[in-house]
């Protein structure tokens, strides 16, 4: 995917070091793994209630990537690189981080509301609560999220609003699309995606949903109170 308007901007600091904070994260799990260490067990996110949740997983869980799979720690920084720069020259590297880690924790809440509905499901089955279903299956301990797709999803949301009229090349696409209609289609598929919940699809669609929601949650809440400040909204 290409942005041609973007090709000489040069890197602003925070896209600079989200980019490297995330590969050393990459790096650091896969060294860890040898030694034995689960760095995902101790930073992915859990599901409250058991065993290796900790309260700071919400946001340390989208600096890690799968390490068997170079796919995905790659696209998520290549989106970041692409889209990150001209939302940070825009907003400035304070609101861009902001956005980001926002985008990034709500992504979290919403996939564990739908861990939630899901062991729910399961759980009224047997005249259970959510936290007896979840002592009582060791099981529930893998559940676990990791990635910074949610955050991306979020960046991806602005860039479509700050720039809808941007042409966006798409590999495999032989003409280009405007971002608006890119951010609305993709968004739609990772909506059926989630709701169709294919056997063996391990990717967390409704919290790339979730990322979108907050960071559009923001954005409407930045230009509600730029406007009432007098200034001039994005």
């Amino acid at each position: 995917m290409q942005n041609r308007s973007s090709h000489t901007m040069q890197m602003p600091p925070v896209t600079q070091d989200l980019i490297i904070i995330n590969a050393l994260c990459w790096l650091a799990t896969l060294v860890l793994a040898h030694a034995k260490k689960d760095l995902v067990d101790l930073a992915g996110l859990h599901f409250p209630g058991t065993h290796s949740f900790h309260w700071f997983q919400p946001i340390t869980y989208m600096f890690l990537h799968d390490t068997h799979s170079f796919a995905h720690i790659f696209f998520n920084m290549f989106a970041v690189f692409m889209f990150g720069r001209s939302i940070e020259v825009t907003w400035g590297s304070r609101r861009y981080l902001i956005f980001y880690l926002v985008s990034g924790i709500g992504a979290a809440l919403v996939q564990e509301a739908v861990w939630y509905f899901q062991i729910q499901a399961v759980a009224a089955n047997y005249g259970f609560s959510v936290m007896q279903m979840v002592a009582m299956n060791p099981s529930a301990n893998q559940l676990v999220t990791i990635g910074a797709s949610g955050a991306v999803f979020g960046v991806l949301l602005a860039f479509g609003m700050l720039f809808p009229d941007v042409p966006l090349y798409v590999m495999f696409v032989p003409i280009p699309i405007k971002a608006k209609y890119f951010v609305i289609f993709y968004g739609l598929v990772e909506l059926f995606m989630g709701v169709a919940n294919f056997r063996g699809d391990n990717v967390a669609h409704f919290a790339h949903l979730g990322g979108m929601l907050f960071g559009l949650l923001m954005i409407l809440y930045w230009r509600k109170k730029d406007r009432s400040n007098g200034r001039s909204a994005y």
